[in-house]
């Protein structure tokens, strides 16, 4: 699953440290999301979401097996 929290954080102007500790995880666990090593559990997607006041689906590219 690839997922723009990269793009929409440096819009933001926030460091991943930022992110991590408005999200309560780790700046591992936000470098790891942007760099597509870990999907989100929906908690936390869900917390993106309302943090960047927009919809799971704008953050998050579900790609479905062909």
């Amino acid at each position: 699953m690839k997922n723009r929290i990269e793009e929409i954080r440096n819009e933001k102007n926030l460091r991943q440290e930022e992110l991590a500790k408005a999200m309560g995880v780790s700046r591992q666990t936000i470098s790891s999301l942007e760099n597509g090593r870990y999907n989100p559990s929906i908690m936390l997607a869900h917390k993106l979401a309302k943090f960047f006041e927009m919809t799971i689906e704008e953050i998050f590219i579900f790609e479905e097996d062909e």
